[in-house]
């Protein structure tokens, strides 16, 4: 086998453990699953295991660090977009949501299981998770100085919203009745509508019969649950 076949089979091992470990983490716990239950879920000895993570801490770590690479750069062009803050936050939303469900046991980790880090990985989770909130405040606090949203605080509303997303973790099957649209929608609409200014819900422009350009959906249109 060549270095480069090694190397493949290298990367997809780690993946393989990976997508394990955050499956048992998110249907377990971080604390309720062993090593030796990742290693058998991922067909590999768990002597095998720890040639890939020197620990159960080290693959949660690698597991966030993931998650938050591949979600953070979507958001924070959003945030940095010239739109409305109403437009950007609807966008903001829906990308959380869909990403969500889209590898719903690593984002599970990501917003459940990233408080058991121990000291030698917790920073930079901190640091990452600061990160990804950081574009939602930047458009709460956009839409405040522009009458788009009422005062109010942030930081209180950039976790409202982000803890209203994370909450399909918890619920959200794909055999489901709604599909991933459907829910990002919904939520989108809900976290923009929960912070518009009262000149905002009143101006004709932005809440007009057809529909609203700040939420894509019509006003008289619902979806049930």
């Amino acid at each position: 086998m060549t270095a480069s076949e090694n190397n493949q089979v290298e990367v997809g091992t780690r993946e393989q453990l990976k997508r394990a470990a955050a499956r048992l983490f998110r249907e377990q716990g971080f604390h309720g699953t062993s090593v030796a239950q990742i290693a058998t879920a991922s067909w590999i000895t768990k002597s095998s295991l720890y040639h890939h993570f020197a620990s159960k801490q080290a693959l949660l770590a690698e597991i966030l660090t993931d998650t938050a690479s591949r979600v953070t750069p979507a958001v924070e062009s959003i945030a940095s977009a010239d739109l409305p803050a109403a437009e950007r936050l609807r966008a903001a939303a829906r990308c959380h949501v869909v990403e969500l469900i889209h590898d719903q046991d690593k984002v599970a980790c990501f917003v459940e299981e990233g408080r058991f880090l121990e000291s030698d990985h917790r920073d930079a989770f901190v640091a990452a998770r600061d990160r990804y909130e950081r574009s939602f405040r930047r458009i709460l606090r956009d839409g405040v100085a522009s009458g788009e949203f009422r005062p109010m605080s942030v930081s209180l509303a950039s976790l409202a919203v982000l803890g209203m997303c994370n909450s399909v973790v918890h619920w959200y099957h794909p055999s489901g009745h709604l599909d991933v649209d459907t829910v990002a929608e919904q939520f989108a609409d809900l976290a923009v509508r929960s912070m518009l200014s009262e000149q905002a819900i009143c101006s004709p422009e932005e809440l007009g019969a057809q529909g609203s350009p700040l939420t894509g959906i019509k006003t008289s249109e619902s979806v049930s649950p």
